[in-house]
């Protein structure tokens, strides 16, 4: 009885305490997601925030050491030059109006950012008057615009987080009525509209880049405007320190970015400037960049770059990385020392053809100058990560002949910019993509049609497009129908060595069509890949189609098929059926006139009626091998 007693008081204390803490907390507890330290408060914030600017990124220490290595460092007196040029290109530009591309500000918000982070490094180094009254007549542009449109936040995020860099380093030389103004700016039309409830502020314990990106510009502008409105930066900051970890969580376990290698360097980009604000400001990130898993996606962030430059474009990913040094990368060598994440030559490609620059540029030069190698570490040429969007891949090495770069993944349509493709994987060899996976597209150009991209329901629009359904990645489909949206692939098996493997169960992802699911991938030799899939049929089961997208030629021959692309042949054998003939399906034109078009896309289909898994039980086995000289 007394222990009834205890139970029950222990009871109704859970319950008064998840009920009486606030919503971002207790959804901390209740996910057991890890927290940031948090002591912030308008005292805290009194007695630890930097007494004076600059104190974003850059504080009076960290410029002096910046300016004392830029004398010294070559590779930083090259980067340096190409902001120079940057600036000066920027100076040969309109100001910027309120023009929105559909429902978006971003491209002008991101513009913005652009303008403040080259223009105010340049001119904290160079002092030219110059370029402090352009910064000036900038700030005063966007803060005349009737607001940052809101009703995406994004927008307002990126353009704070421009006029806040704007005010902190160039501040004290800007005229005073240009300093009042924008703070008074950020404070009316960066943060109070964050607070909003009935705005757009999801982000705020989103688990997706809005997260990141979102409460990076509100701590800048919080931080820039801390004097005139002290509990408002408190509150700001402090939100932030509790809602970052809903979309910091999503590294885990193991640093894979769920939505893709471009958006690690949207959301990533946010996040490491974050945790420099943080440092310069307060001389701490609260453990931001000590998060588990945030640093091991670095990693990740190599691994999915291709010998060719092209990503393993999953997800919304876009299809090759910029010829420049990876700047967020950087971020990472300069805490771990770590020379895999320095891209040192492409830091030292000519000014001048480095082109554009990102928007991030200014603040980069500033961990730049942190790098000090140390040992380096391994590539592995076989890793897995789990999470939300499970990822594995299979690499030849640092000096494979043959450049055998394999990428496969689980995952579920309900991931943020998820597809349906689940057991879907790309296949390089010899240089040429095999294997490709359909990538993203303007998401503009699908939207101004009134087309439903965003809805991620079973039946929802977002499953018409090839590149979003089953039917446009290399997978399987069951009975001709659709993936189930939140069936989650995982990986249940992972072997390195000579031979690496890894197993993912698709049950989930089949659910209804068949009673069970597996695919194994193994590279069995340099040159070649093995697909196997295990399954166990339903009365429900019809058909079960194995696919293969890709964009090379495609022949019929017994047993299989012979793919040639520049010059080189990949073939293709049905180990398990070589009786079943191959099926070639053109997607170039597209089947529907809003998928995106890919020059001589096609897919290769091999199908599986029900009835040739006997007793319901079953394997498919393909393997993929070069058939260049000497392989």
């Amino acid at each position: 009885m007394q222990a009834t007693y205890r139970h029950l008081a222990f009871l109704f204390l859970w319950i008064f305490i998840v009920n009486a803490t606030p919503v971002s907390v207790r959804a901390q507890v209740e996910h057991k997601i890890p927290a940031l330290e948090n002591p912030m408060s308008v005292a805290y914030l009194q007695e630890n925030l930097n007494k004076r600017s600059p104190r974003l990124v850059l504080n009076a220490r960290i410029e002096k050491d910046l300016r004392k290595k830029l004398k010294r460092d070559p590779l930083l007196q090259n980067m340096y030059q190409a902001l120079q040029l940057n600036a000066k290109t920027i100076q040969e530009k309109p100001l910027l109006e309120r023009i929105k591309t559909g429902r978006r500000l971003l491209s002008v918000s991101r513009e913005m950012l652009y303008r403040m982070n080259v223009l105010g490094m340049v001119y904290r180094i160079d002092r030219d008057k110059v370029i402090l009254d352009r910064i000036n007549q900038e700030v005063l542009a966007v803060c005349a615009f009737s607001d940052w449109n809101p009703s995406h936040y994004l927008d307002v995020a990126e353009m704070a987080l421009a006029v806040a860099i704007a005010v902190d380093w160039a501040g004290k030389d800007l005229p005073a009525a240009t300093v009042t103004l924008a703070k008074k700016t950020l404070i009316e039309k960066g943060i109070k509209p964050s607070y909003n409830k009935k705005g757009n502020t999801g982000w705020v314990n989103g688990t997706n880049n809005w997260n990141q990106v979102c409460h990076g510009g509100m701590i800048a502008a919080a931080i820039v405007i801390a004097e005139e409105d002290p509990e408002l930066a408190a509150k700001t900051i402090s939100r932030a320190l509790d809602g970052m970890p809903h979309a910091l969580i999503e590294y885990g376990p193991d640093g894979v970015y769920p939505e893709g290698s471009t958006y690690w360097g949207y959301g990533t980009s946010f996040s490491v400037v974050t945790a420099a604000m943080f440092e310069s400001a307060f001389g701490t990130d609260f453990g931001l960049g000590d998060y588990p898993a945030f640093k091991e996606s670095a990693l990740f962030r190599v691994l999915s770059t291709g010998p060719s430059g092209r990503y393993y474009n999953f997800a919304d990913c876009g299809d090759k990385r910029n010829e420049n040094g990876d700047i967020i990368l950087a971020w990472f060598a300069a805490k771990s020392g770590n020379p895999l994440f320095f891209e040192k030559e492409r830091f030292m490609r000519p000014p001048a053809d480095m082109g554009k620059l990102s928007r991030v540029a200014g603040a980069s030069l500033v961990w730049l100058s942190q790098y000090e190698p140390s040992t380096p570490g391994k590539v592995p040429s076989a890793w897995k990560g789990d999470g939300s969007n499970p990822i594995v891949f299979f690499t030849g090495g640092p000096n494979d002949p043959h450049q055998y770069y394999f990428g496969g993944k689980g995952g579920r349509g309900t991931v943020n910019h998820g597809n349906m493709d689940g057991g879907s994987f790309i296949f390089a060899l010899n240089g040429v993509r095999w294997v490709v996976d359909p990538g993203n597209q303007s998401y503009h150009q699908l939207e101004k049609t009134g087309f439903n991209l965003w809805g991620r329901c079973q039946d929802c629009e977002r499953w018409k497009l090839l590149n979003k359904n089953n039917y446009g990645h290399s997978t399987l489909t069951v009975n001709n129908a659709l993936h189930v949206v939140d069936g989650l692939a995982s990986i249940t098996d992972f072997q390195q060595g000579e031979k690496p493997r890894a197993r993912l169960d698709m049950t989930p992802t089949f659910k209804g069509q068949l009673k069970s699911a597996s695919r194994q991938f193994t590279k069995d030799s340099p040159t070649s890949l093995v697909i196997e899939d295990q399954l166990e049929t339903s009365a429900e089961t019809e058909l079960v189609t194995w696919q293969l997208m890709t964009t090379a030629d495609v022949a019929m021959v017994k047993g299989g098929a012979i793919l040639s692309k520049d010059g080189k042949r990949l073939k293709l054998e049905n180990l398990s059926h070589p009786d079943l003939s191959v099926s070639v399906i053109a997607l170039d034109p597209t089947p529907f006139e809003l998928d995106r078009r890919i020059e001589g896309l096609k897919r290769i289909e091999i199908r599986y009626p029900a009835y040739l898994f006997a007793e319901g039980k079953g394997k498919i086995k393909v393997r993929l091998s070069g058939l260049d000289a000497g392989e």
